[in-house]
């Protein structure tokens, strides 16, 4: 099975198509044609995800470092090639990216207006996040990463809140300004290495100390605003109160991840030298973010607002975990990031359903809906738990492998980073408390309803998941541990090499 010719191309390209073919068709003349197109895109997104457990993920030969399902083809000449393929790293995100495409449409029914574009701008955005992730050449990772921004930009953009427009073009600036950076520096590697393969490039350290410094701070300024970090993480809170419900489970589930991979990708193989000077940097900037964004958190009165803060105090982990360079850090930044978008993206549509219900995402709009909603309570429960680390869930897993991987870097860094245990269990159990318990006072909620059919079948897998990973973390650790060590004896042996005495 491991041989299947272009599967990669399938995952990439089958969005696309079923894209132009809905764009060819009357779907929205009546609710019937609507629904057909919703079953019609689930479909694809199922299928999607079928193909890439059953004919990449489990035949993937964990034992190497190599990558797999390789496709090169000569595209644009002089070297820049159609190159795909995935590691243990990258093969986990397009799994990610297939397995809460088909929640985030399944979530939609709420969607009534321009069904057809709705749809279309989300095949799209999967066709071009499977691309980031599979990608092994400079300008076609490129393209992707960049190509990820419009969907995305139409999605917060017309189908939103009232401010969309405002969070859609702030989104928009924020990432493709530091976007622009990483072009320059992706030319400059061209020039100086002769090749924009990134296999080549990350094993045959090409850059010399001080261009590595440049080329590093290029890529950061890309990877640190998608993540997002601090300072540069204020479009998030924006974009996600604005954004439709798939459209947060989305943007928090996969683009954000695309920061952290690439720091994988690029950051710690091609210049591990600037990586290495840089760290005490990014670990000040990542306790930053854990501590100053979970206090924000605590302080918000809208519901998304919070969640979103959540996640970069989450992603502050993240950065943390892998600039240690050690492979508990590097392992539970990765952890981190798989559980967070299985969390993340349950917590909205969590939202979701009360918004669907209530249209208003502000705290105080709700009370006592455990009397009213006592399956949703449950359901809120187990991923507002996960979300601050409850052991026996995925959120453990990944929050413990990094602060152990800290502690090997700097005590006081992993100490400041554990505060967030303490502040992460304030704002949630806070939220939880507010929104779940006590008795109703506001009677627009006495006739709310629980969860229906749909969402349960919704949250199921979800939860399952969230707990799977939590108590057998096998699969994922499994996946990623040949090429942690691979990539951190590559990163050892270039530090090695560049601080070893020059014999005269």
């Amino acid at each position: 099975m491991n041989n299947i010719p272009h599967v990669l191309s399938f995952l990439i390209f089958i969005p696309l198509c079923v894209a132009l073919v809905i764009s060819l068709g009357t779907w929205d003349k009546d609710e019937a044609a609507r629904n057909n197109l919703r079953y019609i895109t689930l479909l694809t997104t199922v299928v999607l995800c079928v193909i890439s457990v059953l004919f990449l993920w489990l035949p993937f030969d964990k034992g190497t470092t190599d990558y797999q399902f390789v496709e090169n083809i000569e595209w644009l000449g002089g070297g820049i090639n159609y190159h795909v393929g995935v590691d243990g790293i990258s093969i986990l995100f397009i799994v990610l990216t297939t397995a809460l495409m088909p929640f985030a449409i399944w979530g939609s029914a709420a969607i009534t207006d321009r069904v057809k574009h709705y749809m279309i701008a989300f095949l799209v955005l999967e066709s071009m996040m499977i691309g980031v992730f599979s990608s092994l050449d400079l300008v076609l990772f490129y393209l992707f990463f960049e190509g990820s921004l419009i969907p995305m930009f139409l999605i917060i953009g017309i189908w939103g809140g009232k401010n969309r427009v405002y969070a859609s073009y702030k989104f928009f600036l924020y990432t493709l300004l530091g976007s622009v950076l990483m072009l320059v520096a992706m030319m400059a590697m061209y020039i100086d290495a002769g090749t924009t393969s990134i296999p080549d490039l990350a094993q045959n350290h090409y850059f010399g100390t001080d261009m590595q410094t440049w080329l590093w701070i290029a890529f950061f300024a890309s990877f640190a605003v998608k993540m997002p970090m601090w300072p540069v993480h204020t479009w998030l809170p924006d974009a996600h109160v604005q954004a439709p419900t798939a459209g947060s489970v989305i943007l928090a589930g996969i683009l954000l991840k695309m920061g952290g991979y690439g720091f994988l990708r690029f950051s710690l193989p091609m210049f591990p030298e600037a990586s290495a000077e840089f760290a005490p940097i990014v670990y000040g900037l990542s306790i930053i973010a854990i501590i100053y964004t979970s206090l924000v958190a605590l302080v918000q009165e809208d519901i998304k607002k919070l969640v979103a803060y959540s996640s970069v105090a989450h992603m502050g982990f993240v950065t943390l975990g892998i600039f240690t360079a050690t492979k508990q850090g590097v392992e539970g930044a990765i952890f981190q990031m798989i559980s967070h978008g299985i969390i993340s993206g349950a917590l909205f549509l969590c939202i979701g359903v009360l918004y669907d219900r209530m249209h208003t995402r502000e705290i105080s709009a709700y009370q006592g809906l455990v009397n009213r909603m006592p399956t949703f309570a449950i359901i809120f429960m187990i991923f507002t738990m996960a979300n601050v680390g409850l052991p026996g869930t995925s959120g453990f897993v990944g929050e413990f492998l990094t602060l152990m991987g800290a502690f090997k870097a700097n005590t006081w860094v992993a100490t400041l980073a554990t505060t967030s245990v303490v502040l992460s269990a304030a704002y949630a159990l806070w939220l939880y408390r507010r929104v779940v318990f006590g008795t109703i006072i506001h009677d627009n909620l006495t006739n709310i309803l629980d969860c229906n059919k749909r969402e349960i079948a919704i949250f199921v897998p979800l939860i399952i998941l969230t707990i799977l990973f939590g108590v057998y973390p096998a699969p994922i650790l499994d996946t990623i541990s040949a090429s942690v060590d691979g990539l951190l004896t590559n990163y050892q042996a270039a530090l090695s090499t560049a601080q070893a005495p020059v014999l005269k």
